[in-house]
């Protein structure tokens, strides 16, 4: 045998293989999960091994996909299996699967359905590991040709059981936290998550497969995990679970996990960029953003297994859409017609055979359709860009956002810019912190020329104040000091690919820059007390329910209580308190014995003070765009 990774393994085998451990050996269950994965090898026949001791030998047989779907493909040689200690521990020893998409319903004008069934996260849906060829998706900011939405049918009951159950393990994981949060406690969640499956919530049990990824992530102490993001995840399940248990929820509560193409005629678009894309599951390519002459965005991407290489070299792909004889960086500086569009609900364009697409000449970004991105003032697009993730939870990445900046100076590890005309303050981070992709060394390279103007095109962080992660900039028309870039560029430079060299700065001192130093930039979120409700919760999902209690006791709670009152963040303060108590309430009768065992009144506590706290930092997020 040779040494090999596991599979992957779905949801309801795991859950289903631990549900069936005693008592006993569930509390042996962690300490065997432990260097499982180390000991895994690959037989001749393609099956993976993982032997303990002498007498077991658990073995791996995944199907087609490479995924462990079934009982069957996990066996032991054990006595007790298959309820066996060895056997689950390696099935909790490999990763979680993704969710089992439902096929597409048929693109009337190709041969197969498009294979991009499930949309992901932020940047999730750009590292899509279906590995879609091409696709089309309209962002804020127009209208596209999109199929009419059918009206969402009521909620079943079996939906609403199923969301009850789901927000009983999701309030079970919260209050045992990361540091309790073992294999039984995810399976427990994992198992109600296929039930939501099964019941048609595709959307809950994504939820609920990113809270036990970023629980195991945690208690492995993943490289990059942030307990942030894992504190957010269990807001997202909770709240989501909650409104479905509730029975009112609204249309697309459930979520889809199939998408139907219908004709969408003639689509004219041009490019306005083009980003490297780079996952943190080995996927790479590249992600082209187009604008049409309604002012719909589009973006056309190309992520397959590759990792940082593909990224790199994708950026002068073909594009593979409608027959087009253009690559990636041709279509961020050009435009396609495209003629007999299929278009599913969310925007995609399908690549079917009844596809074609000629190429256009560009248009700078000085002429429409461009010029409408950099005409809006950034605090309207901004509060735009919040309202629209807040309504579309499947896709909380913002739109693109265009401006002109006069840069200031570097600030650490950011660069520092003032928006043109008076505006506030930005940090312009690097759109993808790899050191191999020129992101950061070009923002070196800008911050080196104070007063500089430049025009800027990229994506607002909606979690940090006053912040830009800027994909592409450009020269500011009219204006003496900007950049001096090559006309075949077409007035841009995509900073993820392109690299700005000392000829594309203009010779000479800059004017006068800004009086504003760049150590001065104002955090309105650094500098309000909400941080200490933040790190209440954050404190839950580490420590769970108990260390919630012992941070509302004694100093501890005055501590936590008066800075917020004293800012005039009496909510806030309220909500944190409440959440103390309910987490230091353990009533008990006359023999010790807890009388109400149920998490569901502290995992309340715990989502009403964290959905509190995203609405005030959001609010904070836009008044630092004005």
């Amino acid at each position: 045998m040779s040494p090999a990774s596991l599979p992957p393994v779905a949801p309801d085998v795991l859950a289903e293989a631990v549900e069936q451990l005693s008592a006993r050996l569930r509390k042996k269950l962690d300490a065997a999960i432990e260097g499982c994965a180390e000991h895994a090898a690959r037989a001749d026949d393609g099956s993976l091994g993982v032997r303990f001791g002498e007498d077991a030998l658990v073995t791996l047989r995944p199907g087609p996909s490479g995924t462990v779907t079934e009982a069957g493909q996990a066996v032991c040689t054990c006595l007790l299996a298959p309820r066996c200690l060895h056997r689950a521990a390696v099935l909790g020893a490999a990763p979680i699967a993704d969710a089992e998409a439902a096929p597409d319903l048929p693109d009337p004008a190709a041969d197969l359905p498009d294979p991009t069934a499930v949309p992901t996260k932020p940047t999730a849906d750009l590292s899509d590991p279906t590995g879609s060829t091409a696709d089309t998706t309209p962002t804020s900011g127009g209208s596209a040709p999109t199929a009419p939405e059918p009206s969402a049918p009521p909620l079943t009951p079996a939906q609403v059981r199923a969301a009850s159950a789901l927000w009983e393990a999701a309030a079970e994981a919260l209050s045992a936290g990361v540091t309790a949060g073992g294999a039984v406690v995810q399976a427990e969640l994992l198992r109600a998550a296929h039930t939501a499956r099964l019941a048609g919530l595709p959307r809950a049990e994504a939820a609920a497969l990113r809270v036990v990824r970023g629980l195991r992530a945690a208690r492995e102490r993943g490289r990059g995990q942030r307990l942030g993001d894992l504190a957010g995840a269990f807001r997202e399940l909770l709240a989501g679970a909650a409104l479905l248990a509730s029975g009112t929820a609204g249309p697309g509560a459930a979520g889809t996990a199939r998408r139907a193409y219908v004709q969408g005629g003639s689509l004219r678009a041009y490019g306005l960029c083009r980003e490297p894309v780079l996952s943190a599951t080995g996927y790479g390519g590249v992600s082209t953003h187009l604008v049409g002459p309604d002012g719909s965005r589009y973006t056309v991407s190309d992520v397959r297994p590759g990792g940082l290489a593909r990224a790199r070299g994708a950026g002068s792909a073909s594009v593979a859409l409608g027959g087009a004889v253009l690559d990636h960086a041709g279509l961020a500086r050009g435009g396609l017609r495209i003629v007999g569009a299929t278009v599913s609900p969310d925007g995609r364009l399908g690549a079917g055979r009844g596809v074609s697409a000629t190429p256009l000449r560009g248009v700078d970004w000085s002429e429409e359709p461009a010029a409408a991105l950099f005409a809006r003032p950034v605090g309207e697009a901004m509060a735009a860009a919040l309202d629209d993730g807040a309504r579309e939870a499947d896709t909380p990445e913002a739109a693109l956002l265009g401006c002109d900046v006069e840069v200031v100076g570097a600030a650490g590890e950011y660069l520092v810019a003032r928006v043109a005309g008076g505006g506030p303050l930005l940090r312009l981070r690097p759109a993808h912190p790899h050191p191999e992709l020129p992101h950061a060394a070009n923002l070196r390279r800008i911050a080196e020329h104070p007063g500089l103007a430049l025009r800027v095109l990229g994506r607002p962080d909606l979690d940090r104040a006053a912040t830009l992660r800027p994909l592409a900039v450009g020269p500011v028309p009219g204006e003496p000091y900007t950049l001096r870039l090559p006309e075949e560029w077409l007035g841009r430079a995509d900073l993820g690919y392109d690299r700005l060299q000392g000829s594309h700065f203009p010779r000479g001192a800059a004017g006068p820059g800004p009086v504003v130093p760049p150590a001065a930039v104002p955090d309105p979120l650094a500098d309000a007390p909400l941080w200490r409700v933040r790190r209440l919760l954050e404190t839950g999902v580490a420590g769970g329910r108990r260390a919630v209690a012992e941070a509302g006791r004694g100093t501890d709670a005055a501590a936590l209580l008066a800075p917020l009152r004293r800012a005039g963040l009496g909510g806030a303060a309220q909500l944190a308190a409440a959440l103390t108590a309910e987490a230091d309430r353990r009533p008990r009768d006359a023999f010790g014995r807890l009388t109400d065992a149920s998490a569901d009144g502290y995992a309340r506590a715990w989502l009403a003070s964290a959905v509190h706290l995203a609405a005030a930092e959001r609010s904070l997020v836009v008044a630092s765009w004005s």
